[in-house]
């Protein structure tokens, strides 16, 4: 028998068989079960069922394999303990001195929505968490990996002889990564006892380590990028130039997915600048180019250092134009070879991809879309809303003492109807008036409360956000479109929440404001809408807020 084994049950094969056929190179036995056996058998490296080292056969299709004392003690066995060794020797058992699992997939079982409990548990691992529990209590003598990115970095340490610092970094992966399963599980019955609450009675966060960055808000402060998987939210973000991303371009980053989340589906191209999370300029345009210059038209100034997020993929026109501003971060679907080659020459630039925009609505709402929607409708909605997130993501914000937890915000989607909303004055929105309405509003969507928003031709002509007041917010965004000279006649107004006075509508009206959407809601709504018709305005109540706090 070889002095080294290795048991090796995955799920996720990436790099399995190779790993099987490096180790086995270097003289190491090769344990496996099941799929996985097969896979290692079948590209012609040597392998043992672990049922040949138990002698006893896999019971329950499947759910008993590994639960026996001759896998269990060769991974708990101290190598340095006289007694350990010498009760393997006894039974017969030998050490396992290297165990490479990674789980039953529940998480991404569950993740498809409507599952129900038979089938969940059957995704629930057993015999794989015990296993690389074991093996990570053992970690001074036994190498566990759960992630194929690490097995490169283990075959080396074996090579080299050993590196405790590596084998502890492995024992911890274990450890974060059975109590993230644990929790998906918990998350997942507890929703079952309660379909309602979709906030569960426990929260643990089973956040990874995915970049460590230069430094957070400022120079003084460490900081570090979390995420929840691979490739869930801002983590599928894929860099292909520039500096590396700070603090505040995560932040931004995340703030202009927001904002361009009601249009990452559009029938056509838009534009989203962002600066310090919230948006500076948006448009939609014929083309990508045409949108660009119409939302940097709204707040050149501001769109000094600011990141700008679009729903198509970059061409040659658009980027030429982009050069000509100091841009920290540029973020789309894709790049074209011409645009990569005039984005480039800028040395510092960042340019991302990431995969949450561009394409099509997943679905076709009819009439009321949300009201009518199916369940189906309503998850990929709740996945376009969180911009990329995984599904069950959650939105935290740190307070005092805790943490605030929320579903992720849903999005007013461009070019979508909706039957719920409901025209309250005496006059109705003309078609290009009610067109700029509807932009507007999916616009104002990703604006800092109390939010106002101007707009016309489709797109914004003045923003104004996170005042006390709406008038102040009102007046900030009358002022922003008189400083680069955009006419406001015959504009629109987007109000995230609710008018509570009517000086709102009257600062509106003197500023040439000819139509206003806003939730409605106020005590004071007939106040406001008869405001509203002593100006001649017309007034839209969607019956939904769009606070961001």
């Amino acid at each position: 028998m070889s002095s080294r084994r290795a048991l090796l049950s995955v799920s996720d094969k990436t790099g399995i068989v190779d790993l099987a056929r490096s180790l086995a190179e270097r003289g190491w036995e090769i344990l496996s079960t099941g799929g996985t056996a097969s896979s290692i058998r079948e590209a012609g490296v040597a392998v043992k069922e672990v049922a040949e080292v138990t002698g006893h056969p896999e019971m329950m299709d499947g759910r008993v394999k590994t639960l026996h004392p001759a896998i269990h003690a060769g991974l708990l066995a101290r190598r340095d303990q006289e007694p350990d060794m010498a009760a393997l020797a006894e039974q017969g058992y030998g050490a396992i001195d290297l165990v490479a699992v990674n789980l039953y997939p529940f998480r991404e079982t569950i993740a498809r929505g409507g599952v129900d409990v038979k089938t969940a548990m059957g995704k629930v691992d057993i015999g794989g968490p015990t296993m690389i529990r074991a093996a990570a209590k053992n970690h001074r003598d036994v190498w566990v990996v759960v992630d194929p990115s690490d097995y490169d970095a283990v075959l080396a340490a074996v090579d080299g002889g050993d590196d405790p610092a590596l084998r502890r970094t492995l024992a911890a992966k274990v450890f974060r990564h059975i109590s993230a399963y644990d929790q998906a599980v918990a998350g997942y019955l507890e929703g079952e006892e309660a379909a309602e609450d979709v906030l569960p009675a426990g929260l643990t966060l089973g956040l990874q380590r995915a970049q460590t960055l230069r430094y957070g808000e400022n120079p003084d402060q460490e900081a570090a990028f979390y995420g929840l998987g691979a490739r869930a939210g801002l983590a599928a973000l894929e860099q292909h130039h520039g500096k590396e991303l700070s603090y505040n371009n995560f932040l931004d980053l995340d703030g202009a997915l927001l904002c361009l989340s009601p249009f990452a589906f559009s029938p056509r191209p838009a534009v989203c600048i962002v600066k310090h999370t919230t948006p500076a300029g948006l448009a939609v345009g014929d083309t990508l180019v045409d949108a660009y210059e119409k939302a940097l038209r709204c707040d050149p100034v501001s769109a000094f250092g600011s990141v700008i997020a679009v729903n198509r993929p970059v061409d040659g026109a658009t980027a030429e134009a982009m050069s000509k501003l100091f841009v920290e971060c540029i973020v789309a679907p894709a790049f074209t070879d011409a645009a990569m080659a005039t984005l480039t020459a800028k040395k510092n630039l960042r340019l991302v991809t990431f995969p949450g925009v561009g394409g099509t609505l997943p679905f076709e709402p009819a009439g009321g879309w949300w009201a009518g929607a199916g369940e189906d409708e309503k998850a990929a909605a709740r996945f376009i809303a969180a911009h990329g997130r995984i599904p069950e993501a959650r939105v935290l914000r740190s307070v005092y003492g805790g943490m605030l937890v929320q579903t992720p915000p849903l999005p007013p989607f461009y070019g979508v109807e909706d039957e719920a909303w409901k025209v309250v004055t005496a006059r109705v929105p003309t078609p290009a008036e009610m067109d700029d309405l509807r932009f507007a509003w999916a616009a104002v969507f990703g604006v800092k409360s109390n939010a106002i928003l101007l707009a016309g031709g489709l797109a914004t002509l003045g923003i104004g956000a996170g005042q006390m007041s709406r008038v102040d917010s009102s007046r900030i965004a009358v002022r922003k479109a008189a400083d680069q000279a955009l006419d406001l006649q015959g504009a629109v107004l987007a109000s995230d929440a609710f008018f509570p006075f009517r000086d709102g509508v009257d600062a509106a009206a003197e500023a040439g404001v000819e139509a206003i959407v806003q939730p409605g809601g106020s005590i004071r709504d007939e106040e406001v809408i008869a405001a509203a018709d002593e100006h001649g305005i017309a007034m839209v109540f969607t019956g939904r807020r769009l606070f961001r706090h």
